[in-house]
């Protein structure tokens, strides 16, 4: 891991032996210093192959989640972002 990933905290990015959660854990999500404070531009994640199963049914669900938001301090890791989605 580089230093200024450590120094922002990250572990997730560039890890080999990544751990993929299998029930819900918001604890996977990572943050790092937006170094563009004072821009504001938008930040936009697709996750097209969204699948989950249906609590009622047991029945798979298939969706496409579009995030997009205006950063200001923190910004949100984008592997870690993928992990929650899927835990």
């Amino acid at each position: 891991m580089s230093d200024a990933r450590a120094d922002e905290g990250l572990a997730l990015l560039g890890a080999q032996g990544t751990r993929y959660p299998q029930d819900y854990d918001p604890s996977v999500l990572e943050t790092f210093e937006n170094k563009h404070q004072g821009n504001d531009y938008f930040v936009k994640f697709n996750c097209p192959e969204f699948t989950s199963l249906c609590p009622i049914t047991g029945q798979p669900d298939f969706a496409t989640i579009y995030i997009s938001y205006v950063p200001d301090v923190r910004m949100v890791e984008s592997k870690s972002l993928k992990l929650y989605l899927f835990s």
